[in-house]
């Protein structure tokens, strides 16, 4: 059973930065894709960034792209979302998810992932 578990989250002002990481663990995650998305308050869940584990490529959404970088550490079977540059509208809980689905153009949708942590809070203050 795959398990995947947030941490780093944090309040922070606008323009500065902060790291989330999400341990995974249950599984060898070679041919895993970990993706990152945010819940904003009263809003759906939306995908943030997705990084295949064997190759390390990455996918990211518009609004995140130059700001925010997925990276992973084998040894440590963890991903991290290094977050920069950030606004008050970046303020939602944070989860990461997992899936044996190595195409990040497909995986951009939370049904397309099948394990799920249980969130981090970040909060931009204005």
């Amino acid at each position: 059973q795959v398990q995947l578990v947030e941490s780093g989250g944090g309040l922070v002002q606008a323009g500065g930065s902060l790291r989330v990481s999400c341990v995974a663990s249950g599984r060898t995650f070679s041919s895993y894709s970990v993706g990152w998305f945010r819940q904003p308050p009263g809003k759906e869940r939306e995908f943030v960034a997705a990084i295949q584990w064997s190759s390390a490529n990455t996918n990211y959404a518009d609004s995140v792209k130059g700001r925010f970088t997925i990276s992973r550490d084998n040894a440590k079977t963890t991903v991290y979302l290094q977050m920069n540059s950030l606004k008050p509208e970046d303020t939602a809980v944070y989860y990461c998810a997992a899936t044996p689905n190595f195409n990040l153009a497909l995986l951009l949708r939370s049904t397309d992932y099948d394990y799920w942590g249980q969130g981090t809070q970040v909060t931009v203050s204005s």
